[in-house]
């Protein structure tokens, strides 16, 4: 079970993106009207800015907070690393390869200064390149983390996960 802070904290990532998503569909732009001496105005619609796919993808990972995990696990009925990855970018619209190597294979690197929501972050653990989360902005991430836990934010800056990333990338 996740703590009251830990569900607070998802439950405010989740609306920020929500309200990002909303907000950028609800946009309106004013028009000068024709048929008078243009000081009046009549709305219509602007071109909405919707969601990127990392966008989308880390909205649904998020809203998987709380699952258990479970190894191959590809569902809401329990998720590894990948399957989580592989869940949400689906979900978003674009598939992705399901194995964190398949997924190292196939991104475009981005350096630490240019992540955006949704960008992929890989670590090693145990020595070898085995773990992928999403990268959720102002230094958080999402993931399916081991055997008895379950789908959670974690904070960059925390020393183990400092230490242990490897670098992040985009899926193609």
């Amino acid at each position: 079970m996740i703590s009251q802070p830990a569900r607070q904290v998802c439950r405010c990532l989740l609306t920020s993106v929500l309200a990002l998503v909303v907000a950028a569909c609800s946009a309106q732009q004013p028009l000068p009207d024709s048929q008078s001496s243009g000081q009046r105005v009549i709305s219509r619609p602007a071109p909405a800015r919707t969601a990127s796919v990392g966008e989308r993808a880390a909205a649904v990972a998020v809203q998987q907070v709380g699952v258990p995990y479970r190894y191959g696990g590809h569902s809401p009925a329990g998720f590894d690393c990948s399957g989580l990855v592989h869940y949400s970018y689906s979900r978003a619209g674009k598939p992705v390869a399901r194995t964190t190597a398949a997924l190292w294979n196939t991104l475009t690197p981005v350096e630490a200064r240019q992540m955006r929501t949704g960008d992929l972050l890989f670590f090693r653990i145990e020595g070898k390149m085995s773990h992928v989360g999403l990268y959720l902005g102002d230094g958080r991430f999402v993931h399916a983390p081991s055997s008895g836990r379950s789908v959670t934010i974690e904070d960059l800056d925390d020393e183990y996960y400092r230490r242990a990333l490897i670098g992040a990338g985009r899926p193609r």
